[in-house]
C-alpha cells in the first residue's frame, strides 16, 4: 500500500473566520478524483464545546475535538476569532505535542497569533496581515516578523498574510508535498492562477492587467517566451518602450519585485516543471531556463526551493513521486522562507 499524506485537521472555534475555513476545507478536503495517487484525509476539530458559531451566522459541526491534533500530520488554523482573545491553555499544549512529533502547523491570517501564543515562533520568521503586523512585533518580540510578504515557510510552521495568501501558503504546501504540477491542477480547478511565492508584496498599489492594453503584461509574456535567453533588465525596457528608470519604477510597483527577481521566479519555477516532466538533464534544463552555467542554476534552485535539482527531481519526478509522501517532515524543514529571490 502506497504511503499517504496523512490527515489535515482544521480548526474550528465559536466565532470562526468562515473565508479562512472554506480556503483550507476547498484545498485539503475536496475529494480529488482527477488524480491517481492518494489525496489527504481531512477533519475538523472543534476547540471549543457546544455549537460553533462562524462568521455569516454558519453554525459548525465538527468531526471531534483536540484529540484528532494527535492524529495529524498538518494542522491548519483559520484567523483566530479575536487577536486580543486568549488562547485555551489545552489548545497551546495540543499543538506543541504535535509539533515536537514532527506535524506541520499552519497559520492563515491572525490565525498567527495563535501560534505565537504557544512559542513556537520564537526565533522563527512569520508573517500576517500588514494590517496586524506592528502588534504582532509588539506582543512577540522574538518572532521575526516580515509584514511585507505573502507567507513564510519555516519548515514545519508556516505562517500567512490576509485571507487570499491563505490559498498561496495551502498550494504551498500541497507542491511540498506532491510539486508544482500537482498544485498548480488544484490552482486551476479553484479558477485562479498558479500559487504565488511566498516574496511577493502583500500589497501592490498597482495591479498588472491581465490584458493586452497592458504594456507590461504583454512584456512579462514576451519575457516568458524567451527564458532561455539571458535577459537584461535594458531589454525588457526597451520591448515596453519605456526608459530603464521608469521601466523599474513601473514594474516593481505593479508586481511587487523588481525584474530581476521576477526572472529569478518565472526561470526556477519554469525549472521546476521540467525537473517534474521530462528526463532533460540538469544541464540541458539550466539552458532552457536561461542560466550561463549549470552551476549558477545549482545554487540558485537550492537557495530558494531548499533542495538541490536533482533531490527535487527524484522526489516530484512522475515515476518516483511517491516516495516524498513517506518522509513525514520533507526537506524543507529548517530551510529560509521563500521570501527572497536575488
Amino acid at each position: 500500500m502506497l504511503p499517504t499524506p496523512g490527515l489535515v485537521a482544521i480548526l474550528a472555534y465559536d466565532g470562526l473566520c468562515t473565508f479562512e475555513f472554506g480556503i483550507a476545507v476547498e484545498i485539503f478536503g475536496l475529494a480529488r478524483p482527477e488524480f491517481d495517487f492518494p489525496w489527504y484525509e481531512h477533519r475538523i476539530a472543534a476547540v471549543d464545546q457546544g455549537p460553533m458559531r462562524a462568521m455569516g451566522g454558519i453554525h459548525v459541526l465538527a468531526d471531534g475535538g483536540m484529540e484528532l491534533l494527535d492524529q495529524a500530520r498538518t494542522i491548519i488554523i483559520p484567523g483566530w476569532r479575536d487577536r486580543r482573545a486568549p488562547v485555551p491553555e489545552a489548545l497551546l499544549a495540543a499543538l506543541r505535542q504535535a509539533h515536537a512529533r514532527g506535524a506541520r502547523l499552519l497559520s492563515i491570517c491572525s490565525g498567527v497569533f495563535v501560534l505565537a501564543a504557544t512559542g513556537l515562533l520564537d526565533g522563527h520568521g512569520a508573517t500576517t496581515h500588514w494590517r496586524y503586523a506592528t502588534e504582532l512585533s509588539e506582543r512577540f518580540p522574538n518572532i521575526l516578523v516580515d509584514p511585507d510578504v505573502l507567507y513564510v515557510d519555516s519548515g514545519q510552521l508556516i505562517t500567512s498574510a490576509g485571507s487570499a495568501a491563505g490559498i498561496d501558503a495551502c498550494l504551498h504546501l500541497v507542491a511540498r508535498d506532491f510539486g508544482t504540477q500537482v498544485a498548480n491542477a488544484v490552482a486551476r480547478r479553484l479558477v485562479m492562477s498558479p500559487q504565488r511565492t511566498g516574496g511577493q508584496a502583500q500589497f501592490i498599489p498597482t495591479p498588472v492587467s491581465p490584458t493586452p492594453r497592458s504594456d507590461l503584461s504583454r512584456v512579462m509574456q514576451w519575457a516568458r517566451e524567451r527564458l532561455h535567453e539571458p535577459l537584461e533588465v535594458r531589454e525588457l525596457a526597451s520591448e515596453a518602450a519605456m526608459s530603464e528608470r521608469t521601466f523599474l519604477r513601473r514594474f516593481t510597483e505593479a508586481t511587487g519585485m523588481p525584474p530581476k527577481a521576477w526572472l529569478q521566479h518565472e526561470r526556477l519555477g519554469r525549472a521546476r516543471e521540467l525537473l517534474e516532466s521530462t528526463s532533460q538533464n540538469t544541464d540541458q534544463i539550466a539552458e532552457r531556463c536561461g542560466y550561463r552555467s549549470v552551476e549558477s542554476f545549482r545554487v540558485a534552485f537550492r537557495s530558494v526551493v531548499g533542495v538541490p535539482p536533482s533531490v527535487y527531481r527524484e522526489r516530484f519526478g512522475r515515476e518516483v513521486k511517491a516516495i516524498f509522501l513517506s518522509d513525514f517532515a520533507g526537506p524543507f524543514v529548517g530551510k529560509p522562507a521563500l521570501t527572497v529571490i536575488l
